[in-house]
């Protein structure tokens, strides 16, 4: 299985002294790119993972670090204290250190060999002890950091390895991110809104506007040729409707689709950014609001929000990458209406036009129909039911002294026809229930746009967010709503005194 950020590294850094003198640092050195082979051998891990020689000072810590932050192809950094490294080596380092850091807790061998152990033994194999010493400073020091326990060849722990380093491309990937908007919010709406510099601060996104019109002239420059072959392929990709395919009634409007997906994507590449949003509103000379040019776009692994909402559109690129080489997508979601049967309540997700088809592995049937408000022509979309499955929507919401994201894990299921609805949707059950689930949901303030993903995780979210040192409240099955009460209190207060003044 190929890796799907092969270009991308992660440093495995040992600690250990000299105090046990150079045959035993040989030993740990032999041990510790064995652990490290272990690690990169794993299907589960998805970046290569570098080994790097045995630091035993503080100097050298301390530039490994400096080294590491200064390689933009490098994710993040994991260390393991295979013998007892004295922590207050560490210091220096961990204070300069930038990058996220995984502390792997683990050791050369699985078993003990019982009737062999002498203190020889003991001296070379010290990570018990050696990693408590290593968390106390990583403790005392407030250093963000994810804690893997268990040998490097136990599927559970290269899992959560993988898992880190999926949080960790997905951060790397914020603080990579360009963010187009063409035009501004939807009139009104508060949940879009959002201090754009503080994210670019905590996310590292930089958020920026351009006049809708300066896609208009993107799209007034596609070139005939281009729409021709993006039109055939949209043909033999998907179950066009006969009244837009070539020859049909309304092609035009087809070939216009196709037009903005070629200078949206051409847009964005001069830009050098991998996300965007739209508004309805704010169109200005556009024909149509782009519907299936924004599908394929994110089907390709830009971040997207609707009604100028950026903060859902950095969620979106986030979760591409967090999901790269994982079955099922992540797309632009909303909570639209309700299925309350009781005992068999559902929630039907969907959006104007704006679903990935990464969320089904079916054939998308291509259609053309009225949008109701905007006051534009018909726009053409992709329709398709979401594929059952484990998922969660998380939402970004701006609560004025810090970020949250709240996640709420779901299980997306099948369900009746939807013949009259002309987008693409997804049917889902909340966990623990539809009642706890709202609730918590409208406790924490979470948005009506979110980013549904049934690739990455809520454990990869989790990451992302503690490496953010962003709020993150979770809703699934052990969720109570007294709890989960009591825990926003908390954390409002948890959040206010940890702030530097």
């Amino acid at each position: 299985m190929s890796k799907p950020y092969a270009d991308r590294e992660v440093w495995f850094l040992t600690g250990s002294q000299g105090l046990y003198g150079e045959e035993t640092l040989r030993q740990v050195a032999e041990q510790s790119q064995e652990v490290a082979r272990t690690l990169d051998a794993s299907d589960d891990v998805p970046a290569t993972i570098v080994w790097k020689p045995v630091l035993t000072d503080s100097a050298a810590i301390r530039r490994a670090m400096l080294d590491a932050n200064s390689r933009d192809d490098v994710l993040g950094v994991i260390t393991w204290m295979h013998t007892f490294s004295p922590a207050k080596m560490w210091i220096a380092g961990l204070d300069v250190l930038s990058k996220p850091l995984l502390h792997l807790h683990t050791q050369a061998n699985v078993e003990l060999p019982w009737d062999g152990i002498d203190f020889d033994f003991m001296n070379l194999n010290q990570a018990a002890h050696g990693d408590r010493e290593y968390g106390y400073a990583l403790a005392r020091l407030g250093v963000a950091r994810t804690t893997v326990v268990g040998h490097a060849s136990n599927p559970a722990v290269t899992g959560r390895v993988g898992t880190w380093v999926r949080g960790a491309a997905g951060w790397a990937a914020t603080h990579e991110l360009r963010l187009a908007r063409f035009g501004d919010n939807m009139r009104n709406v508060a949940v879009t809104e959002g201090d754009k510099t503080e994210a670019e601060h905590v996310f590292g996104v930089s958020v920026n506007t351009w006049g809708v019109n300066d896609l208009v002239a993107a799209v007034d420059a596609v070139e005939d040729a281009t729409v021709d072959s993006l039109v055939a392929e949209y043909e033999d990709l998907y179950d066009v409707v006969p009244e837009l395919r070539k020859g049909g009634e309304r092609h035009e409007s087809l070939r216009y689709a196709a037009r903005q997906e070629a200078a949206l994507e051409a847009f964005l590449g001069e830009l050098g950014a991998k996300a965007f949003t739209t508004n309805f509103e704010d169109l200005g000379a556009l024909r149509q609001l782009p519907g299936i040019a924004v599908q394929r776009l994110m089907a390709k692994g830009y971040g997207f929000g609707a009604e100028g909402d950026w903060k859902t559109a950095v969620l979106v690129r986030a979760a591409k990458v967090m999901g790269a080489g994982l079955p099922g997508g992540a797309s632009l979601m909303e909570d639209y209406t309700y299925d309350l049967t009781p005992g068999d309540e559902r929630i039907l997700g969907a959006h104007m036009l704006e679903v990935c088809p990464s969320l089904t592995t079916s054939t998308p049937k291509v259609e053309i129909h009225p949008l109701g408000i905007g006051g534009k022509e018909d726009p053409v979309r992709m329709v398709f039911d979401a594929d059952p499955g484990v998922g969660v929507v998380v939402s970004l919401a701006d609560m004025r002294d810090r970020f949250r994201l709240t996640a709420n894990v779901v299980d997306l299921v099948e369900h009746p026809a939807l013949p009259n609805l002309p987008v693409a949707r997804a049917v889902w059950k909340p966990r623990p229930d539809f009642t706890t689930s709202a609730e918590a949901w409208l406790t924490a303030g979470g948005a009506h746009h979110t980013v549904l993903s049934t690739a990455a995780g809520v454990d990869a979210f989790e990451v992302f967010a503690t490496i953010a040192r962003t709020e993150l409240l979770v809703i699934d099955e052990a969720t109570t709503a007294r709890g989960f009460r009591d825990q926003v209190r908390f954390n409002a207060a948890y959040y206010r005194l940890a702030q530097r003044i």
